[in-house]
């Protein structure tokens, strides 16, 4: 048996396993199966109470005595499907993971024999986890610990991989956030005459705000070109499907004064899902976690037009235990923040040069070191881009890693 630790994964030695949850209240689990762009096919996918039997994966209840599980049969998988999350909730509606410990044990389906166990760690305000997740890897079965917590429930998990949730109906002065679906909702089945299709995003990101206040509103790419500002972030999806492919992270910046050189250095720092550092990629060391992470080189002066130092990260090619990246530019000459003009940074469809997001820095600090931006890896598959701006007293990229990892 194995003790898993967040983003660990083990293979799988059984071709028919049984996730179950067991926790000091009753909970409900559920089962999603997912394409590799990280969606339900339709509403069929999503395996749970009310809908128990899907394609390869059913739901079993545990009658209240016995920890509620989802079954996975790998040979009975579609072809298409590549993963299948399995998540948890307290059946309490509202109740939080706060003081509650759930443990999923993977098990031998057939001789009920156990092959690993998983519990998450620091759980607060979560309403709602995607706990372990079934996924194919070059032809194998694999399982891995995830530990991802929701503070809007089952709804929340269920409509981030693209389900359509059937909500009762508020009253005018509720919130309009949806409450976690109740044990008396059912799915909402997708019209008879509809072919299987790539759902679209989540239906609480709005297509494109105006001019929201600092830290309001996430967006995607649907309308073009997004500019950010502090605090802002957007969902790197475009017509309904994650952007996956190669992206380039363009930093520059001018000198303040007329004349006088400042030399900034860009750099990345990849964590694991704990913020973890996994590694940093700077003028020092051009090209981290097998190459999908790739650094320009070093700008000594600032001077002339364009990016300064350009970062190429290849989404589609990371690692799934890199979970965040943080873009961070530091004065290693002492200069500070007050220096410089015009900083920014910029993502890039490294195809095409198209510019897919821009973060122009408006204010500044009589600091060494800033936090430009950071990626985060969404569970449903996409990446999400937030504009950050925060300052920090360090001249080095070493010296960025703690706060860097606070900050995801």
């Amino acid at each position: 048996m194995t003790a898993m630790t967040p983003g660990s994964n083990i293979p799988l030695s059984a071709a028919r396993v049984t996730v179950d949850v067991a926790a000091p209240v009753r909970l409900d689990v559920s089962g999603l199966l997912l394409t590799a762009d990280g969606k339900v096919r339709s509403d069929d996918d999503f395996i749970f109470y009310n809908q128990p039997t899907g394609q390869g994966v059913t739901y079993r209840s545990g009658g209240g005595s016995a920890p509620d599980a989802i079954v996975v049969d790998t040979a009975a998988v579609p072809p298409g499907i590549e993963k299948i999350v399995v998540t948890a909730s307290p059946d309490a509606a509202g109740q939080s993971f706060q003081g509650i410990e759930p443990t999923a044990t993977i098990r031998n389906a057939d001789d009920n024999s156990v092959l690993a166990t998983f519990t998450p760690p620091q759980l607060g305000t979560e309403t709602a986890l995607v706990i372990v997740e079934v996924y194919l890897r070059n032809g194998a079965w694999k399982a891995r610990a995830v530990g991802q917590g929701y503070a809007n429930g089952l709804a929340g998990i269920a409509t981030d991989f693209g389900v359509s949730v059937e909500e009762p109906a508020a009253p005018a002065a509720q919130p309009a956030a949806p409450p976690a679906p109740q044990r008396s909702q059912a799915v909402t089945p997708p019209p008879p005459a509809a072919a299987p299709t790539m759902p679209a995003a989540p239906p609480a990101a709005p297509a494109a705000p105006p001019a929201p206040a600092p830290g309001a509103g996430k967006i995607n790419l649907d309308k073009g070109r997004v500019s950010l500002q502090k605090n802002q972030t957007v969902s790197l999806v475009k017509g309904g499907r994650p952007v996956l492919s190669q992206v380039k992270m363009g930093l520059g910046w001018e000198p303040a004064f007329r004349g006088k050189d400042i030399d900034l250095d860009a750099s990345v720092i990849a964590y694991g899902p704990q913020r973890n550092h996994i590694d940093s990629c700077y003028f020092g060391k051009l090209s981290i976690v097998g190459g999908a992470i790739k650094h320009s080189g070093d700008n000594l002066t600032g001077e002339g037009g364009g990016d300064d130092e350009v970062i190429v990260v290849d989404l589609g090619r990371l690692p799934q235990e890199v979970s965040g990246l943080v873009f961070t530019v530091n004065s290693f000459s002492g200069q500070k923040f007050t220096e410089v003009a015009k900083a920014y940074c910029r993502l890039i469809d490294a195809a095409s040069g198209e510019e897919l997001v821009r973060f122009d820095l408006t204010g500044a600090e009589p600091q060494t070191g800033v936090m430009m931006a950071k990626l985060i890896r969404q569970y449903s598959g996409e990446w999400e881009m937030t504009a950050m701006g925060d300052f920090v007293k360090s001249r080095t990229v070493r010296g960025m890693v703690k706060p860097s990892a606070q900050a995801l």
